[in-house]
């Protein structure tokens, strides 16, 4: 084979462990967002999937890396077998042959590393192997562990809370998803120069059709309109206090409201459906979409979040937003206090009963959210990797 001349490719081996979790989550959506624009980007050019194809270019290459595939075979080899979900991200896949817990402990004991040959290891999650004299990057979404420690079970807590501490002594650098995650980051003792801000993207989802919304609505038994919520069902996203809110004004709203709350089970006591509230579970990309479109507002009130995907899909989709202070709305929501049931009654009822509040909502949604594209995310993660620790002085971080 004619080896390539000139100068090689950066290796980048992103870690992605948290794509083998039974719920990944908005760390999930992160890096399935992220990998699929930059395999766009390669296949326009700005990249290559085979690194000895690159020749002169000077483009990252990227391999994903993460525990086994659950099914395959005790004796298979390092490489993805075929069948992995990893590989449709479309990048070349490299699996340890322990599954996901025991690979976490080996790197949290330092038993167990990356593999050789690449430039830069990046988390998408604090889940990631840390080896002295290899550049570690580590996106941290959240310290929220910290901030509502009561909103986490304890082994939980305890892991999160030593895997931030290794990657602190440990990383180069880190990606966060805002501001007020840099500066938690920062008052942690993390150095400022080593933070870069990278918000997320809004479009993954595909495009919404109203006939798969109203089919899972009738599935669901929704006829009337409806209020929106799409979260993991546990403490932290407050949906007891959502769900208390919404029936004190649904005498106002009208009797055929309802609302609708998707996601998954996560952890804590769970939620029962009742004549006013339906616990839709899980749905497809395609319906989410889909009720995002036909949702007659979106409520997210989580205590705390280090960003908050759903209320800028909902944006995307052109539903005006009720929301805690999360990073992503901007001033594209109305902002409520989660720890007030009342105050996010007060919300609710707004948004449903006032229209010139909720075309000004919808319109600086809309431009919010076209604004954040993972295009946008992709290349700044490309110049992160391309260009080494960044500069900064005082509490300054960098920012896509």
């Amino acid at each position: 084979m004619t080896q390539p001349s000139g100068p090689q490719p950066m290796r980048v081996l992103m870690v992605v462990e948290q794509l083998r979790r039974r719920v990944p989550g908005g760390s999930g959506t992160y890096a399935t967002g992220l990998l699929r624009a930059l395999s766009g980007l390669r296949d326009h050019g700005e990249g290559s999937r085979d690194p000895e194809r690159y020749e002169n270019r000077k483009d990252p290459a990227v391999t994903l890396y993460a525990s086994r595939h659950r099914h395959r075979s005790p004796k298979g080899a390092r490489r993805a077998e075929k069948g992995d979900p990893l590989e449709d991200l479309g990048f070349p896949v490299v699996c340890s042959l322990l599954p996901g817990p025991l690979l976490t402990r080996a790197w949290d004991r330092k038993i167990a590393g990356a593999p050789g040959g690449f430039s830069i290891v990046h988390g998408a999650s604090l889940a990631v192997p840390r080896e002295e004299g290899l550049r570690t990057i580590v996106t941290v979404h959240d310290l929220a562990w910290r901030q509502v420690p009561e909103a986490y079970p304890k082994r939980g807590r305890q892991w999160h809370e030593r895997a931030f501490v290794e990657s602190v002594a440990a990383a180069h650098e880190f990606v966060v998803p805002s501001q007020p995650v840099a500066d938690d980051l920062c008052e942690a003792g993390v150095d400022p120069q080593k933070v870069a801000v990278i918000e997320p993207g809004s479009d993954h989802l595909p495009v919404a059709t109203e006939a798969a919304g109203r089919s899972k609505l009738a599935e669901l038994g929704v006829r009337g309109p409806f209020v929106l919520s799409v979260a993991t069902v546990e403490p932290r996203k407050n949906l007891g206090s959502l769900m208390e809110a919404f029936c004190r004004v649904r005498g106002s709203l009208g009797p055929d409201w309802t609302l609708v709350i998707v996601g998954p089970k996560g952890w804590g006591p769970g939620l029962d459906s009742n004549e006013k509230v339906v616990m839709a579970g899980p749905v497809t990309p395609a319906e989410l979409s889909s009720l995002y479109m036909l949702a007659a507002m979106v409520a997210y009130v989580p205590f705390v979040e280090g960003y908050g995907l759903p209320p800028l899909e909902a944006m995307r989709a052109g539903s005006p937003v009720v929301a805690s202070a999360v990073p992503s709305t901007g001033d594209a929501a109305r902002i409520v206090d989660p720890n007030d049931i009342d105050d996010i009654a007060k919300g609710l009822l707004e948004v449903a009963s006032d229209e010139d509040l909720r075309r000004e909502l919808v319109s600086r949604g809309l431009d919010r959210a076209a604004a954040l594209t993972w295009e946008r995310c992709a290349r700044s993660h490309l110049a992160l990797w391309s260009r080494g620790a960044g500069t900064g002085n005082g509490r300054d971080v960098r920012r896509d």
